[in-house]
């Protein structure tokens, strides 16, 4: 393990929802001077699914992206709360956004989203062995459930119609685990 070369001499939170907190950090720096570091502290895990049928298909989600500004196509996702089982609350995000379960469930990845400016770890999970049902949005998510072959989806992120950074590696990590 390498050594910590930076020095947090005093924290201040900026702000705090149910979701996130922001902080500001007063810093010595590897050089040894002062500075400011900014950190958005997420309270939950970031939890990605790419589920894949006996025909190699699968399944994205659509929706408008408050932030960017712009419509994301990306796999079902979700928010698991810390001190929850990770797997448990990736199932109920893929039956809330998808409608499906599976009875086949494989960790493939940990991420971190954006290391530079947050604390947000990620799993990306794998689920085979698919069963259907009902949706159960939330009531922040208008979703377009979309059903395409997994080379499809392969392809949209080499062409850059998927840019949703955990979808990306999800979806790249789960092509080399099925051999594409």
């Amino acid at each position: 393990m390498e050594s910590n070369p930076w020095k947090t001499l005093k924290e201040e939170k900026i702000y705090e929802n149910p979701w996130i907190r922001v902080e500001n950090h007063l810093v010595l720096n590897p050089a040894g001077k002062e500075g400011i570091y900014g950190k958005v502290h997420f309270k939950n895990r970031a939890l990605a699914i790419v589920p894949i049928d006996k025909d190699h298909t699968t399944w994205l989600v659509g929706q408008y992206r408050y932030t960017l500004e712009e419509y994301s196509w990306e796999i079902p996702m979700g928010g698991g709360k810390i001190d929850q089982d990770y797997l448990e609350s990736a199932k109920r995000e893929l039956k809330e956004e998808t409608g499906i379960s599976a009875s086949k469930w494989t960790e493939i990845m940990k991420i971190h989203t954006s290391n530079s400016v947050t604390d947000e770890v990620g799993y990306i999970y794998l689920a085979e062995d698919l069963s259907f049902g009902d949706t159960e949005f939330d009531e922040t998510e208008v979703l377009k459930i979309f059903k395409l072959p997994f080379q499809e989806a392969l392809d949209w992120v080499m062409t850059g119609k998927i840019t949703d950074s955990i979808s990306v590696a999800g979806i790249l990590k789960a092509a080399r685990i099925l051999g594409y």
